[in-house]
């Protein structure tokens, strides 16, 4: 496999199939991957960025009322995909900081996944107990620029673990799957973490029903390889 770098936290991967087949997971993980959270200081700096890489403009989301952000998609799938989530100018600065550190940021990048999850309660109740102190489940919603409310539960966002290499859990219930009407273009072919103590990394997720390959490196990173109209990526969170 031949690895271009292009820009910090970005490379270009390009590798015949045969090499590739043998550097991807198995399908486990990404039926997981519920959507990337790509956190940027300026929303449309964020949009020009994954634009510029991929070739696909990300489309309008919607705003997270009171709590200062507002996000663009793209899909990777049927039922995952990219969140590109910065300030809100409509808005005014929340009392407290912006979830997911974007108050800090200096430029867009990935941070972290959610994955998918039902009944999350008892789910963040068992992880509890196996020693894994995921966030409360709270509630959350936006417009979609069509007049449609989404409403969602998840596992509190403000709770970091494994700097996000664990991942927040959403269920979104009755609302319809954001990927249904994100741009299109994106898929996701492989999710995987670097970390300095990967078999304990692997025994946390395990715990929690995740496969995420996770292999040694320096710091913890997560790694999305992504195919798009400009050929296969990586984003990774460090």
């Amino acid at each position: 496999m031949v690895v271009k770098p292009i820009v910090a936290g970005v490379s270009i991967v390009l590798a015949a199939t045969a090499a590739l087949a043998v550097q991807l997971p198995s399908g486990d993980v990404l039926a997981r991957v519920d959507h990337l959270v790509y956190a940027t200081p300026d929303l449309e700096l964020g949009i020009q960025a994954i634009e510029k890489l991929t070739g696909v403009r990300a489309s309008a989301g919607g705003q997270h009322p009171g709590l200062g952000t507002r996000n663009a998609l793209i899909a990777l799938g049927s039922s995952t995909y990219l969140e590109i989530i910065g300030p809100d100018p409509e808005q005014p600065k929340p009392d407290g900081p912006r979830r997911f550190g974007i108050d800090e940021l200096k430029a867009p990048r990935l941070l972290t996944w959610v994955a998918k999850g039902t009944g999350l309660a008892p789910f963040v109740d068992r992880a509890r107990a196996s020693g894994v102190r995921l966030g409360d489940v709270i509630a959350g919603s936006r417009k979609r620029p069509d007049g449609v409310v989404l409403s969602w539960r998840y596992t509190d966002p403000n709770v970091i673990l494994e700097e996000r290499l664990v991942p927040y859990f959403i269920d979104w219930g009755t609302s319809p799957h954001p990927a249904t009407t994100a741009a299109p273009g994106l898929s996701l072919s492989a999710l995987r973490a670097e970390h300095p103590e990967p078999e304990r990394m692997t025994r946390i997720l395990k715990q929690l029903g995740l496969n995420l390959p996770v292999r040694r490196g320096e710091r913890p990173s997560l790694i999305a390889t992504i195919d798009s109209p400009k050929g296969r990526l990586e984003l990774r969170s460090n």
